[in-house]
């Protein structure tokens, strides 16, 4: 008979209930990209509960790589707006026919008025964690900034706040604008507000009939 596998010590788990998975799996199936917002801003203290909750996603050797800037300066936002600009226009080149008209009707970005915007960076050498964890798969900084930024999307959306990513963007275009630390790579920025079509959950890449969604199988090795 096969040892049972689990490690000495440590605290019991928190158990949950049938209705807290529930509950879970409500917020997964109705997260979304929003691209259109309202542009009243958000209360501070909604922010901070967002800013904890990043705190609670995991990290490779609890490195908590993922450093957030809360972009204010509305010189910053139109030069990131420019940024934007001059990426879609070439991305909009790549498309013909139905694509091409699908694409111009999409609004992939809610850069003009959604009120809290984040530019996120992941930090390539932190000091948390002494590096454990991370030295053959040094990728697994990365993957830590986008496992918080998730953990963001799904607190922000039992909020009822919306969220959506911007990634048309040029990476070193962005660092250089923020002049952020040379060991800090662009991850994402991140818009975030009260959705403006509040009754509609239809995605728009759906409306658009740009692709739907379709299981992605597990496969066994």
């Amino acid at each position: 008979m096969a040892a049972p596998c689990h490690g000495g010590g440590g605290t019991r788990m928190t158990r949950f209930t049938a209705a807290d998975a529930d509950i879970l799996r409500e917020i997964l199936r109705w997260r979304r990209d929003i691209r259109h917002f309202r542009p009243d801003p958000l209360p501070e203290s909604l922010m901070e509960r967002l800013r904890a909750a990043m705190d609670l996603a995991p990290s490779v050797g609890n490195s908590r790589p993922w450093r957030v800037l809360r972009v204010r300066s509305p010189e910053k936002r139109a030069e990131m707006r420019a940024i934007f600009a001059r990426e879609n226009a070439e991305a909009a080149r790549a498309y013909a026919g139905e694509r091409a008209e699908c694409y111009a009707r999409l609004k992939l970005e809610g850069l003009d008025c959604a009120p809290e915007q984040l530019a996120v960076f992941t930090d390539l050498d932190p000091e948390a964690g002494h590096g454990l964890g991370r030295r053959t798969m040094p990728e697994t900084l990365a993957q830590s900034t986008a496992m918080a930024i998730q953990v963001l999307w799904l607190a922000a959306r039992a909020e009822n706040i919306g969220l959506g990513m911007v990634s048309i963007l040029d990476p070193r275009a962005v660092e250089a604008l923020f002049a952020v630390p040379a060991r800090w790579r662009f991850t994402a920025y991140l818009c975030l507000g009260r959705p403006a079509l509040a009754d509609d959950d239809l995605p728009l890449i759906h409306r658009c009939g740009w692709q739907e969604n379709s299981p992605t199988p597990w496969s066994e090795a």
